[in-house]
């Protein structure tokens, strides 16, 4: 029966990736994979999860399953990192997932399991797994304005406009923070904005965090989640341990559902260990563990905290390198968008045609939607990016 499958679309970024591994040339540079990488192109282990790794092979003494949440200690230590005390830990159900990823199908399969008919507001653009997992699941996606490729900046008027239609079981997906793919975030007045929005309508709101760390320190990234979580009678939040632990290949991510009412966890956290048991039932432990050691140890968290910020503030070097050195270049001040922009990625709101054009001329790859990833970057290389930009006129 195997002959009546459809083909499937390729991942764009993963034919991305490998055009770039066929691409012969010296000077290629890769700005395409979500992945960070130091000045000499490696994704390195953080020395606080090695430290850890060395530690659990001595004292690991089982490999039996953990709970169909996970270990508790792991959740308990990323509600604390994602939420602070910004609401009670009782008020929160949470289930380890795998990676980032598996924490947002989760998401969606409750949501959809609380209303068949949900529809999901996407931010327009998104993280392109967003839309692809909610079309596969069948559910309803209505796009709202978010990037205005004139400013680079956030379209937050037409935001509004498109959030005020949603209604009382619908759910509104937001980035947490450092906005992929287009690095452009909201500010806390907007946010504020938003929630108020949220409260009107009575759609649920939906957070995808996965870069906590990278944008502006680790309490500040997380304050638009805690105040959505503190202010609303419910959401969901899925939070991402691959970049801000360098932990991509372990899978580890958990899924979080805050409610107002205290009563509800009971039921929230037995629909997320369903959830999990009919999707891969026991959910991976190594990654988790190796997270709930680095955040529990004073010495390995202080560890990591420093090399976390060490990796935001090269992030942040690189971006302002390259807005100066476009500024140079185009005698403009119209790359200053760049330097404003936070995360990984910026989206320079440019033609497929010129991207196709930076990749054929100067081996330059990116996504086509003209998403850059910012760590792709070094000090040699900005110079050299920042010259194909203008050369092929963007």
């Amino acid at each position: 029966m195997f002959e009546t499958l459809k083909e499937q679309p390729a991942d764009k970024i993963l034919m991305l990736m490998q055009a770039f591994k066929e691409d012969p040339r010296d000077n290629k540079i890769d700005l395409g994979v979500g992945v960070y990488k130091d000045a000499s192109g490696n994704t390195p282990i953080m020395h606080a999860v090695k430290s850890a790794e060395k530690q659990l092979w001595e004292a690991e003494t089982t490999k039996a399953y953990t709970g169909l949440a996970g270990d508790p200690a792991f959740g308990n230590a990323m509600v604390a990192l994602v939420l602070g005390d910004s609401v009670p830990r009782a008020n929160v159900a949470a289930a380890a997932t795998p990676g980032g990823t598996g924490a947002v199908r989760q998401g969606f399969d409750m949501l959809l399991a609380a209303n068949p008919d949900v529809r999901v507001f996407v931010s327009n653009p998104t993280w392109p797994n967003h839309l692809s997992i909610l079309k596969h699941m069948g559910i309803e996606t209505v796009p709202y304005r978010y990037f205005d490729d004139e400013t680079r900046g956030v379209d937050f008027d037409g935001m509004m406009a498109d959030l005020a239609q949603a209604k009382k079981g619908d759910a509104v997906l937001l980035h947490g923070c450092c906005h992929n793919p287009t690095g452009a975030n909201l500010n806390m007045a907007q946010w504020k904005e938003v929630v108020a929005l949220l409260l009107k309508t009575g759609a649920t709101p939906m957070i995808d965090i996965a870069y906590q760390g990278f944008g502006d320190g680790l309490d500040e990234d997380a304050a638009a989640t805690r105040l959505v979580a503190s202010s609303v009678p419910e959401c969901l939040i899925a939070a991402s341990c691959s970049k801000n632990f360098g932990i991509y290949r372990e899978r580890t991510g958990l899924l979080m559902a805050v409610s107002q009412d205290a009563s509800a966890q009971k039921l929230n956290q037995g629909t997320l260990n369903y959830l999990n048991r009919q999707n891969f039932s026991f959910p991976p432990d190594h990654g988790a563990r190796l997270v709930t050691m680095v955040l529990t140890d004073d010495t390995l968290r202080a560890d990591w905290m420093a090399e976390l910020e060490a990796v935001r503030k090269s992030m942040l070097d690189l971006r302002e390198q390259l807005a100066s050195e476009l500024q140079r270049l185009s005698g403009s001040d119209r790359f200053s968008f760049i330097a404003q922009h936070r995360g990984m990625f910026s989206r320079l709101g440019t033609t497929p045609e010129l991207v196709e054009k930076l990749r054929a001329d100067h081996g330059i790859y990116m996504v086509g939607d003209s998403r850059l990833n910012i760590a792709g970057l070094n000090k040699t290389t900005v110079p050299i990016l920042a010259k194909a930009i203008i050369d092929v006129g963007i």
